[in-house]
């Protein structure tokens, strides 16, 4: 996240440790800028797309766990960008631009990807529902601090919520597929996933709107004592 005040930057702990500081100085002291590595998260979404199309035909075990890198990779890249954006002192004037639009890229792109790995008939359905709730829970999360609301980034499906449940199923189902220890329903667990996802999805998007209107209101009330005062 490059150009949101600290309040308006996600809240992320790993952002905090040792490591992530000592590899965001060395990019920042890399000829590399923020929207390079804002840029590269599309790029690794666009990777974890083929490697699972090429499952979906050829299907392979270890792509799952391919694919479950491209997405560790991805976020490392919304981590960093920010950081060396902030951090670094590598700010630009486009930054917000370079910070948003690859996210609403890249969380589609995967999530429609994970969709090849579903079994049942609706599989591709719920992954197109899920893209399109996922754009939608950052929509309103912008449009809130547009109307000088604090940004929302509670879940239950928020970005990083996603992206782990994703990673998590991929990795399940490259074990299921090399040991067959697990029963056989398992193969529907990318389904499942998908569902619990856009159940997630329409709940935080019922909570960052309601939390909105909250807010207006609350700012409208504290005017008005504040006329009348």
């Amino acid at each position: 996240m490059q150009h949101q005040p600290e309040d308006n930057r996600r809240p992320l702990a790993v952002r905090n440790t040792a490591v992530s500081r000592k590899i965001a100085v060395w990019l920042s002291q890399k000829n590399i800028t923020p929207n390079q590595i804002s840029l590269a998260s599309i790029a690794f979404a666009i990777a974890g797309f083929a490697i699972l199309a090429v499952y979906h035909y050829w299907s392979a075990p270890l792509l799952l766990m391919a694919a479950a890198g491209c997405i560790q990779l991805r976020l490392l890249c919304n981590l960093f960008d920010g950081m060396v954006a902030v951090e670094g002192g590598k700010k630009t004037p486009a930054g917000e631009l370079y910070n948003d639009i690859p996210d609403r890229v890249a969380d589609p792109v995967f999530i429609l990807a994970a969709g090849l790995t579903t079994q049942s008939p609706a599989g591709m359905t719920l992954a197109w529902g899920c893209a399109l709730l996922a754009v939608m829970t950052a929509y309103i999360r912008v449009l809130g601090v547009s109307m000088q609301c604090p940004a929302d980034f509670r879940g239950p499906m928020a970005k990083q919520h996603r992206m782990a449940l994703l990673t998590g199923v991929l990795l399940l189902l490259m074990v299921h597929r090399l040991t067959n220890w697990l029963p056989a329903f398992f193969d529907y667990t990318m389904d499942a996933a998908l569902a619990i996802m856009l159940s997630g999805c329409l709940i935080t998007i019922w909570r960052r709107t309601a939390g909105i209107y909250r807010t207006k209101q609350r700012q409208a009330d504290i005017s008005e004592r504040a006329h009348h005062d």
